[in-house]
């Protein structure tokens, strides 16, 4: 060959490797982890810096990446089409088309994005000062080109600008934490509390409160020895007080004002529970989690009492309770334990009907639905369709439901394979 197609050849080289320098960048730039630059960029990593300005403008970085790969790779074609004419005429088109695609293909494509994918975070921060360049000189043809596509599209009823990401950040987060799951990055306690916390936003406190019909509360006509005897052997230390029904809540008394005031007083005939106790906090059902926590959080407050929409009192929510949800069960030595969940040794599951459903999935690390129930027993209601009889059995989700005791309307025990 002579030096002028030796060199026609080297220049088709380098073209090459410009092609798959844009392709591996590409690849690199969208496949990035956003957090792990934010983290290298407030470490004082300023090339971390500059790949987080490149991805903010995904489409303009995309649109220069793309022009230039197609610039080389159009150049190279058209020089290979000219050398391989000049060494064997004719059929030297066929020939440049069949090795420029096998090259392109291995050399350009396939090679440079699969390392970039295997090395996405260092690969970005190596590129990103040369692609910055790159996106600043091919900017007024990224411009154009972005303006005749949006054109284009709006004419099929395409809107760009109106497009909304497919996922949101939570859902994101959520599907992160699954995949790290299943690959043993993340155990499975640490999956269920970030779950928890993710969850906090779509959840209300009616999801996780406790019934009226389990409230442990006081009449504040009690003699004044009963109603003291009753807090001092109550497993909590904040107690609903009522008047005239259970569901009049007229305050809300705290342990440790009782034994202040036995303290400070040897005659408990001179106790009077309206006086120590607190105004109580009434908050609607609908109000979701993390709007509560805030509240309990601004208000220093521990316990409030949910009331429906014609202000009914259906039951109480704690602070302790949506922590509950982020960390699990918290125990300590005055609780009283209830799980509420056996494992047989057949190896099913008796469960109690009032167990939540949230509880029991973490319990057995199951997935059963709570959109539309918040407890086994609503849940096996509400795919029944009816209140089921003693020992009638049910299959969905790929468990076999028994209903082993039943109480007038409700689903006291099943069992659970």
């Amino acid at each position: 060959m002579t030096t002028d197609l030796w060199i026609m050849l080297g220049i088709i080289l380098v073209l090459i490797v410009f092609s798959g320098f844009f392709s591996g960048s590409e690849t690199a730039l969208t496949a990035v982890s956003r957090a792990r630059m934010h983290s290298l960029e407030k470490n004082g990593d300023h090339r971390a810096g500059i790949v987080n300005s490149l991805i903010e403008k995904r489409d303009t970085l995309i649109g220069a990446l793309l022009i230039g790969n197609n610039l080389v790779n159009i150049f190279a074609s058209a020089l290979a089409t000219s050398l391989f004419i000049q060494l064997f005429g004719v059929s030297g088109v066929a020939i440049a088309t069949i090795v420029m695609t096998v090259i392109v293909v291995i050399f350009a494509e396939v090679m440079p994005k699969s390392w970039a994918i295997a090395n996405a975070d260092r690969f970005a921060v190596t590129v990103a000062p040369v692609v910055r360049f790159i996106v600043y000189i091919f900017a007024p043809f990224t411009a154009v080109t972005t303006f005749l596509v949006r054109g284009i599209l709006r004419v099929f009823g395409v809107h760009l600008d109106r497009t909304l990401p497919l996922l949101s950040a939570h859902e994101e987060i959520r599907g992160a934490v699954e995949v790290l799951a299943r690959d043993g990055s993340v155990i499975k306690d640490d999956r269920y509390r970030l779950g928890g916390i993710l969850d906090l936003h779509e959840l209300e406190v009616s999801d996780i409160m406790i019934h009226r019909t389990k409230m442990l509360s006081i009449n504040c006509d009690d003699p004044a020895p009963e109603a003291i005897r009753q807090i001092l052997e109550s497993p909590y230390t904040r107690m609903p007080v009522w008047k005239n029904e259970a569901e009049n809540i007229v305050g809300m008394i705290h342990a440790k004002d009782v034994l202040r005031f036995i303290g400070n007083h040897e005659d408990s005939s001179k106790f009077d529970l309206m006086k120590l106790a607190a105004k109580p906090w009434f908050i609607p059902e609908t109000t979701s989690l993390k709007d509560q926590l805030n509240a309990f959080l601004r208000r220093k407050e521990h316990i409030a009492l949910v009331v429906d929409e014609y202000g009914e009192v259906q039951g109480l929510v704690t602070l302790e309770d949506i922590l509950e949800e982020i960390v699990g069960e918290i125990a300590d030595e005055h609780d009283v334990e209830v799980s509420g969940v056996q494992i047989q040794g057949d190896g099913s599951v008796i469960v109690d009907g009032a167990v939540p459903i949230r509880d029991l999935n973490r319990a057995m690390d199951w997935d059963l639905p709570d959109e539309e129930a918040t407890t086994i027993a609503g849940l096996v209601i509400h795919e029944a369709q009816t209140i089921p009889d003693e020992k009638q059995a049910f299959t969905f989700y790929g468990k076999r439901f028994v209903v082993i005791s039943r109480e007038k309307n409700r689903l006291t025990k099943l069992r659970v394979r």
